[in-house]
This record gives C-alpha cells, structure tokens and sequence, in this order.
C-alpha cells in the first residue's frame, strides 16, 4: 500500500512592505474586526505596539489615522456595502472594505492606488481568497460613487455616522444643536496643552512654540490650542514636565473646584492623572489620587512623576469608603465619574460601535453610587464638582437634581451665572458637564 504524499501547507501569506499601504491597510482592518466583535481599540492598540515595538512612528501615524478615520465614519461604509454585496464577508475583509471605502472618500484623487493597495492586503488575509471580492466592490464603488453617496446622504445612520439611538437621544435633548454635536463627533480632535505654571510662565513656552515654528493660541483658561496636533516628542518642555497634553475642557475642572493652600483634596477617579496634575500645578494641597483599577492607578503615579508632583495615590473603589478613608474630611473633591464619554467620542470612535442604549443607564446609576459614597467624606462647608465627558442629560443635569432631591444639605453652586455648566464639543474643546455641589454646614 503506497502511501499518501503530505498534504501541502497552507501558502504563507506574502509579507507586505511596512511603510506601505496595503500594510496599513492591512493592519487597520484587523483593528477595527477586533473592535466589531466587541474589542476595545485601546486595548487592542496596546496589544499591537507592544508586539511591534520598533514600528516607525510614521507607519504608527498610518495605521491610526486609517483605524480612527473609519471608526469615525461608522454606518457610512457599511450603508454603501450593503448596497454592493449581497450578504457581509468574513472578518477582517469585511472591515478591509470599510477602510478601502474610507480611504476613497478621503483620498479620492488616489483611487487607482488604494484600490490595488486593498487588493494586496486582501491577499494577506483568509489565504487571500477575498481579492477578486475586494477589487470588484471597490471598483463598483467607484463606478457608483455619485449615486451611492446621494443615497446615503438621504440615510439618517449613513450621514450622521452614529447609531440611531444616539441621534434619536441627542435630536430629543438638543433640538437646535444636535446637528452640531453629531458632526462634531466625527472631526480630528483638538490638540490643546496644560502649562504647569509651577515651573513655566506663559510667554516663555509661547516663545518656544514660536521658535519650534508650531503655531498655537491661548484661550481664556488658559489652555494652548495646537493649530495642528504634533507627535508629542516636538511639543518644547514636554520631556521637561513644563508642559502637559489635556483637553481644553478638561482644564476647566481645577479652576471650578475653588481650590486653595492647605485644603484636604480627594480625586476620586483619578487616572490617567491630568486632572490630578492640574489641582497640584493650582494649589499647595493635601491630595488623596484614587482609581479602581491598579493599572490605571500607576498610570497616575507615572504622569505625577514625569511633572516632579507627589500625591497619596491609591488603588481602590471610591464607593467603597470603608476599605480606604482614614475618618479624616476633605474640602474639596473632584468626582469626575465615569460615563459614556459621548463628548469625546471623537478621541474614542469605537464607542459607537460598542455603547448601547441601555448603557447609559447603567453609567447613570454607577454615578449616583459613587456620588452618594463621596458625599459622607466631603467635610461641611466643603465642595465637591462633578464632572463627565458625556452629552446625554440622564449622566449629567438630571443625575444632579435626582442627588440634590435625595440630599437636603446640598447646595447647587452656579458656574459662570449658570446652574451648572455643559460643554459641547466644538473645534476648541470636547464636551463635558460640570457642577458644584456645597454641602451644608
């Protein structure tokens, strides 16, 4: 009996140059596959450069701006494919196609070369079966492109690129602006940056800027407005500790907590840090740092570190009050809760892919817990400001009055002659919500 010859192996995929297209192409489909089956991308990110260490940071910059573009255009590509194929391909095709489509929305002028680029990267994945698929959708794409992009202008998910029940909530809690927030959260964030005035003044790091020929702006708290975002290795005085990247909303948050030299202060979620930096760059105050997650809390050792601040930092659960107050009250406390960040969803796309409705409810219950928790160290006479990067009223406005019905010694504090203050994003800053909570004496 003869027997059989071996079986052959599978052909290996072709290696794709790193500084390539395909590559990135490649690379970003498998991204966002990881993040429709309900991945985080951080987390995924982390993954990836941690595998690849050596990754030149200009084919980094491709892979993100791919991933990120897509993500943000959620619903458009795949309204478009749905009108190409007649069912969804496999996982990372079907997300290959989402960033070809991308791609060609962005870079029309290129189109011959993304279209043979997506053909090559489809040959890397699944044993390259997809390639004719791939080239023939795109090439119909672009042979229907006017009439596919009418029809998906005239769809509610394809032009607003978020889910339907996120833009029912933003069309019912903001009738004259949630055109506005829903577009916005499609654009390239803002980069805005901290001055850590404890070691910085104000015209000596604009004078470096100007110098490194990186054109920025101060806005009235103070923040510096990017005219582009840089990698941070250019920003002058970074390395140093003189400056910080953080959001210009988010710089509001030291200035609303009225701090003052010798206040007890608790960030009671504190990672990744820059708040916390911010309260000790204002004030000479006594800072309790805690987060849940021991991970994230050395995160916000490290950034402590980097900027020569020191903190009590802890890792614990703030509703847990037992398990990590030592009986001793605090002046001020930044409750800045988390939610589901729907003001910056811009800087974390893949939120559109994974939030649900019922999400929303879920935050907002966590948050009355951690409120009702802080309150009992929150001395009397004291403050606390609560914060979210969230849009929807359910975290923010009502998650205040529900609090303050519950507690007859708060007092609603007004910001800027307002109840309480909303931001929504815009080209200077993310959203946020913040209000100031007095307790009674």
């Amino acid at each position: 009996m003869t027997s059989r010859p071996p079986r052959s192996a599978t052909p290996a995929a072709p290696a794709l140059a790193e500084d390539s297209l395909a590559h990135a192409l490649a690379t970003a489909a498998r991204l966002i596959a990881d993040v429709v089956a309900g991945g985080n991308l951080t987390e995924a990110l982390a993954a990836l450069w941690s595998a690849r260490p050596a990754t030149p940071p200009g084919v980094r910059g491709a892979i993100l701006d791919l991933t990120y573009g897509t993500l943000r255009d959620y619903g458009r590509q795949d309204f478009i494919l749905a009108k190409l194929l007649q069912k969804p391909l496999p996982e990372p095709v079907q997300s290959l196609l989402r960033v070809a489509l991308h791609r060609l929305d962005s870079r029309a002028d290129t189109a011959h070369t993304i279209v043979d680029q997506a053909v090559t990267a489809a040959a890397t994945l699944l044993g390259g079966k997809f390639k004719g698929v791939v080239n023939g959708v795109l090439r119909n794409a672009l042979r229907q492109s006017a009439d596919l992009n009418r029809a998906a202008d005239a769809d509610m998910v394809a032009e607003f690129r978020h889910p339907p029940w996120w833009i029912r909530r933003l069309r019912s809690q903001y009738p004259d602006d949630w055109r506005a927030i829903l577009m916005a959260g499609n654009t390239h964030p803002p980069m805005a940056l901290r001055i850590n005035r404890r070691r910085a003044a104000v015209g000596d790091v604009l004078s470096a800027f100007a110098a490194a020929d990186l054109p920025v702006r101060e806005l009235d708290n103070g923040a510096l407005l990017l005219d582009r975002p840089v990698p941070v290795a250019r920003l002058p005085g970074f390395a140093e500790g003189l400056v910080s990247v953080q959001d210009a909303g988010a710089q509001h948050a030291a200035r609303y907590l009225d701090l003052a030299d010798g206040q007890r202060v608790l960030d009671a979620c504190a990672a990744p840090g820059g708040k916390t930096s911010h309260i000790l760059e204002s004030a000479d105050v006594e800072l309790v740092a805690l987060d849940a997650d021991a991970f994230r809390a050395r995160r916000v050792s490290e950034n402590l570190a980097r900027l020569g601040l020191s903190a009590q930092v802890s890792a614990a659960d703030c509703r847990k009050v037992s398990q990590w107050w030592d009986g001793r009250p605090f002046q001020r406390i930044l409750a800045d809760v988390p939610c589901s960040a729907s003001g910056v969803v811009r800087r974390n796309p893949d939120i559109k892919w994974l939030r649900r409705s019922d999400d929303v409810a879920r935050f907002a219950a966590q948050q009355a817990e951690i409120l009702d928790a802080l309150w009992q160290v929150l001395a009397p006479g004291g403050k606390m400001l609560y914060v979210t990067c969230s849009v929807f009223a359910e975290e923010n406005r009502e998650q205040i009055a529900a609090f303050a019905a519950r507690h007859p010694d708060c007092c609603c504090l007004p910001i800027g002659g307002q109840p309480d203050c909303q931001y929504l994003p815009s080209t200077e800053h993310d959203g946020f919500f913040y209000a100031l909570l007095e307790k009674a004496v």
